[in-house]
């Protein structure tokens, strides 16, 4: 479509997909999408990005990203039908995160289908030092949605972007300061009299929403460690989610035609964590053998259930708490195939760490080029003053009848006896 141009879409569940292609020096992009009435948000919720993946309607969804084959795209799922009525367009924009979209080739937005066949797309040409850009809309017209092909770039980035349409934007939040020892105070003398009871305090106004927060860290071959401390994250809890794309796996061959045949199978991924504690006990958090954890009480961490979907909103999720980061030596999570494939070889995950403090922390699994069944995701080590979180994104090959747990155990040396187990 030309830069202007405009096509009806059908008034049903899209799928929108921000593409380009990656590459030595090429900045990573983020999708996002912002609902307006009368050319602005209601409010902050109506602005859909990576640190706020959903709209209350469920209309709109950041679903997240994958790449295959040096190609990236980051979905969108916009269900037309259940877009409130108040709501006029539906902006589709696009951030850069470490560069300019002069940088990133091949851009450009398209809508699909529930089919996945494609109803609209445009290929934004020309950028130079745009760090966002409003690719394109959905618009009512007449009681019909229409696409329109956009192309507004913004050098401001998605904060510039996002204050222009009224979203109120804050820095990252830091930990509150320990509060200062306090004297004991004097003992009261006995009163001497009985006083009135002071006056009613009228009530107060409810404090307004916190600002939304931009701010995040994308892990990266180049760039593979963080210091939680230096953002802030030193206290409360970090939540660590895992999600991937369940694609159908080639697992036989036909008979009589010799072509793979496409098996629809239920991949079950476990996401786990190895802990040492600074008084040398050591243990696994897994759902296997139902050892969920604790966030209260020794190791700190907590696995809060087992997913089968891979969905953003859900997947697999572990917490820990950082409150009691002085007991921790060191923490690698990782995640194995419990069942489902023999290999994550066509799987695309996103790891995300997002502490209470601070800000979010993700980065993408590479593709899988081994039969690996287990994969080293982060490791968070506590130097004593500082506490680090290094991507690992690390596929590893189990041999024949060892464990995966076993297998990253031996590939960094946690020396754990290790016994069947079941969920």
């Amino acid at each position: 479509m030309p830069k202007g141009s405009n096509v009806p879409v059908p008034t049903t569940a899209l799928r929108v997909e921000l593409g380009w292609r990656s590459g030595p020096g090429v900045p990573d992009a983020d999708a996002s999408a912002l609902l307006l009435v009368g050319g602005k948000v209601r409010s902050d919720a109506d602005f859909v990005f990576y640190n706020q993946p959903a709209h209350g309607s469920g209309a709109v969804r950041h679903e997240g990203k994958q790449v295959v084959g040096g190609q990236v795209t980051d979905t969108l799922l916009v269900d037309l039908a259940r877009v409130e009525p108040a709501i006029e367009t539906v902006i589709l924009a696009a951030s850069s995160d470490g560069g300019a979209f002069g940088q990133v080739p091949g851009l450009g937005i398209e809508v699909k289908d529930a089919q996945g066949t494609s109803v609209a797309r445009f290929d934004a040409t020309g950028a130079t030092v745009e760090t966002a850009f409003v690719l394109g809309e959905f618009y009512r017209r007449q009681g019909a949605w229409k696409f329109r092909a956009v192309g507004q770039g913004y050098s401001s980035g998605l904060e510039g972007l996002a204050t222009d349409y009224g979203i109120s934007v804050d820095e990252p939040q830091q930990a509150p300061p320990a509060p200062a020892p306090q004297a004991p105070a004097p003992t009261p003398a006995a009163p001497t009299a009985t006083l009135p009871p002071p006056p009613a305090m009228p009530p107060t106004a409810p404090p307004p929403a916190a600002p939304v927060s931009l701010s995040k860290v994308t892990l990266t071959k180049a760039a593979p460690a963080v210091s939680l401390t230096k953002q802030g994250g030193t206290s409360g809890a970090l939540r660590v989610n895992l999600n991937w794309e369940v694609r159908k796996q080639f697992s036989g061959w036909a008979s009589k035609l010799g072509r793979p045949v496409a098996m629809h199978n239920d991949l079950d991924l476990d996401l786990c964590a190895l802990y040492e504690l600074v008084d040398g006990s050591k243990g696994v958090i897994q759902a296997l053998g139902n050892a969920f954890g604790a966030l209260h009480q020794p190791p700190f961490i907590h696995l809060d259930g087992d997913d089968r979907t891979g969905a953003v909103s859900s997947g697999e999720n572990l917490t820990v708490n950082l409150d009691y980061q002085r007991a921790f030596r060191r923490i690698l999570v990782f995640v194995t195939i419990y069942e489902g494939a023999r290999s994550f070889a066509d799987l695309h995950a996103t790891v995300t760490l997002t502490p209470q403090f601070g800000a979010p922390v993700d980065f993408s699994l590479d593709e899988c080029t081994v039969p690996s069944t287990v994969c080293a995701l982060a490791l968070i080590t506590n130097t004593g003053d500082d506490l680090v979180v290094q991507r690992e994104a690390r596929y590893l090959v189990p041999e024949r009848g060892v464990s995966p747990q076993r297998t990253v155990d031996y590939a960094y040396g946690w020396g754990m006896n290790w016994t069947p187990g079941r969920k």
